[in-house]
C-alpha cells in the first residue's frame, strides 16, 4: 500500500505537512512528490506511466491550486485512485481552487475532499478494503470515535 501525494509547487508543502508521518502511522508508505502539471507534465506523466506498471495498491493525493492541471493530468493517465485535497489559504484562495478541482472533464475522474484529516482517513479506508489489518484500525478508530457520543 502506497500512496503519492502530489504538489503543484512547493508553496503547496505547509498545507499538507506532516502528511506522510501520519501515513506511516497507520503502516502505509507515503511519498511527496512537487511536480507541476503546467510546468514539468512530462514527469507527471512518467510517475503515472511508472506506477501504472507496478501491481501496487496506490491512491494520489493531489495538492495543486488556481488552475487545478494536476489533478486531472493524473486521473486521465491513472489506473489508480485520484482524491483532490485543493489548498487554500483564505476565502477567495478557497473558491478559485475548488472550482479548478470540480470541473474536470468526461473520463477524468478526480475525488475530491477539501478536509486534510479526511483525506488521510479516505485513502486509510480504500486500502482498508484489501487489507485486514488496517480494516481492523479503521473499525477500532470508528468505535472510539462511537464512545464519545452517548447513543
Amino acid at each position: 500500500m502506497k500512496v503519492v501525494i502530489l504538489l503543484g509547487s512547493e508553496s503547496d508543502k505547509e498545507f499538507v505537512d506532516g502528511m506522510p508521518k501520519e501515513f506511516k502511522a497507520w503502516g502505509v508508505d507515503a511519498e511527496m512528490v512537487v511536480a507541476s502539471a503546467h510546468k514539468v507534465p512530462e514527469k507527471v506523466y512518467n510517475l503515472v506511466k511508472k506506477n501504472n506498471e507496478k501491481e501496487v495498491d496506490l491512491v494520489y493525493i493531489t495538492v495543486a491550486g488556481r488552475s487545478n492541471g494536476l489533478s486531472g493530468v493524473v486521473a486521465a493517465n491513472s489506473i489508480h485512485p485520484v482524491i483532490a485535497c485543493p489548498p487554500y489559504k483564505d476565502k477567495l484562495d478557497f473558491m478559485v481552487n475548488i472550482n479548478s478541482t470540480l470541473n474536470m472533464p468526461s473520463d477524468t475522474p478526480v475525488l475530491t475532499v477539501l478536509d486534510r484529516l479526511n483525506v488521510i482517513m479516505a485513502v486509510l479506508r480504500i486500502f482498508a478494503l484489501k487489507d485486514k489489518s488496517l480494516r481492523k484500525k479503521m473499525l477500532d478508530r470508528i468505535s472510539d470515535i462511537k464512545k464519545r457520543f452517548k447513543v
